[in-house]
């Protein structure tokens, strides 16, 4: 099993020169990746100063040289994916990226409040679509696309990524929802977590590992290869229950606000397990 340290690019001392530090710091201290949320306005805000992940990351992968770094996740439908894809691979030619990628929040002041549709259907269509563009760019072939939503016409990006088949995408949502179960077993990873009806969140846990892996397995015939990223305990027997059901990677989420705090915590490193 990995470990990575997630925070949102929000807040005193998280802005790029302050993430570019700490990446070096978790770099030193033993995480094997460090991921950003992705956001216009923190969780929506309004006071704290929210930074760009990508321009962040870029300055990030310029004071390390092991650590992975990218996104959990980027609401796609919020981003147009040739531009998403370019960045991306920009980010992968410094360092082995991650994509982790989600429809986003309706309520998101980076979505309702210019314009952009906010259905949940709508937003799960947009996704879909920006994926299937993103690995088509990714390959470096001309992009034929004609969508609900998108229509590309010819596009190729000569600029592919540096891991192959492509930069690994990790779906995130609500893993107790079928649209998104479905999407998983499509792509390379999983950063999902459980919410139920009444908007409690509820812990993965090793079924639920082992069902994931299960459904991708049936989808393709093998699970080989397959990333699944879980968090939610700190207590090291749970995590390497959840390590021996399968799950490649466990992940610290560290809340913006508190700058010494999160320094803290990336600096004692992951746990020992």
């Amino acid at each position: 099993m990995r470990f990575s340290v997630t925070t949102g690019a929000a807040g005193p001392g998280l802005d790029p020169a302050g993430l570019a530090e700490l990446a070096a710091l978790a770099e030193d201290a033993g995480w094997d990746a460090f991921l950003l949320e992705d956001y216009l306005v923190y969780q929506g805000q309004v006071d704290t100063p929210t930074y760009d992940p990508w321009i962040s990351l870029a300055a990030m992968a310029t004071t390390t040289r092991r650590i992975r770094l990218g996104t959990t996740v980027t609401p796609l439908p919020r981003r147009r994916p040739w531009k998403l894809a370019s960045e991306a691979v920009s980010l992968d030619h410094l360092s082995g990226a991650i994509l982790g990628v989600g429809s986003g929040d309706a309520g998101d002041p980076g979505v309702a409040a210019v314009g952009e549709a906010t259905e949940p259907r709508v937003l799960a269509e947009r996704l879909d679509e920006g994926l299937a563009i993103l690995a088509g760019l990714w390959s470096g072939q001309e992009v034929h696309h004609e969508g609900a939503h998108y229509r590309v016409d010819g596009l190729r990006l000569a600029a592919t990524p540096v891991q192959r088949p492509r930069i690994p995408i990790w779906v995130g949502g609500n893993l107790l929802v079928p649209s998104v179960r479905r999407r998983i077993a499509r792509w390379d990873g999983c950063c999902a977590y459980k919410r139920l009806a009444n908007g409690v969140g509820v812990a993965i846990t090793p079924e639920d590992v082992r069902g994931i892996l299960a459904l991708v397995a049936q989808e393709r015939g093998t699970a080989e290869g397959f990333d699944v990223k879980v968090s939610g305990t700190d207590d090291p027997a749970e995590i390497a229950g959840l390590a021996e059901a399968g799950a490649t990677w466990w992940g610290r989420w560290i809340e913006p606000g508190d700058p010494g705090r999160v320094r803290e915590i990336i600096v004692s490193g992951p746990p020992r397990v």
